[in-house]
């Protein structure tokens, strides 16, 4: 018998989808039903720190739950670090607190104003005695990958035609049309976010469940009894098949 996987895309501090996702899994497989979270839990949305605590919560009262490391996780978590570090992977021009990315919104959730006029020493300063240290483990002890049986579990993809095993961090967090226009065999199923899309995506090789919550759109939460995959609605399951 296989036993059923639940996952959730990218929640990007939208803590009241986040628990409408949980109530729909636990409707489905109960309190203890196991779940993958594929990362992207802060920026954009107003709620990352209450969506940090949630999990948190989940993980303290001993939820089978698993966390897995999206880009912007770790670009709050390397802004962190006692002297702020800069992702390369981010466009030139581009660093966490771009209007863009929403890191903005995530210090604002701990109390953090930003502004228009404040040095970044100033603002990391007033950050590292507003984020608590447990959240700044949390992000720290997230996973990078996670594999079960026939699926694969990450926040963006994997690189094409490199062995599951070998995956570089970086192509796991931050991978997108290399792995997305991709139609080679992975050697498993790879369930991933990062890249939105309209509706939940079934490409053959991988499963997309990022469809655009940090913009406002749905937050989507799956279920994967091996490669049989239903999306967890509020009218109960609905088959995904591939495209």
């Amino acid at each position: 018998m296989t036993h059923p996987i639940y996952a959730i895309g990218d929640i990007h501090g939208q803590l009241e989808m986040l628990e409408d996702a949980l109530a729909r899994i636990e409707a489905d497989g109960g309190k203890n039903a196991p779940i993958i979270f594929l990362g992207d839990y802060v920026d954009r949305g107003s709620d990352s720190k209450a969506v940090i605590a949630r999990l948190m919560d989940g993980k303290s009262a001993g939820k089978p739950w698993r966390f897995l490391k999206g880009n912007h996780d770790r670009m709050f978590e390397w802004f962190m670090e006692p002297t702020p570090r800069h992702d390369s992977h981010l466009l030139v021009g581009y660093h966490w607190l771009h209007e863009r990315l929403g890191g903005t919104t995530t210090l604002a959730s701990y109390g953090v104003d930003v502004g228009n006029r404040r040095r970044l020493f100033d603002v990391h300063d007033e950050a590292r005695k507003a984020v608590p240290l447990s959240h700044q483990r949390f992000l720290q002890d997230c996973e990078i990958s996670i594999s079960q049986g026939p699926l694969f579990f990450c926040h963006a993809g994997v690189r094409p035609r490199v062995p599951l095993a070998e995956q570089a961090e970086n192509d796991l967090v931050w991978i997108r049309e290399d792995f997305s226009h991709d139609t080679s065999d992975h050697g498993a199923l790879v369930v991933h976010g990062h890249t939105p899309v309209d509706a939940p995506l079934h490409a053959g090789n991988h499963v997309n469940l990022d469809t655009g919550a940090g913009y406002g759109k749905p937050l989507t939460a799956a279920v994967f009894e091996g490669t049989d995959i239903h999306v967890i609605t509020k009218d109960g399951r609905k088959p995904l098949k591939p495209a």
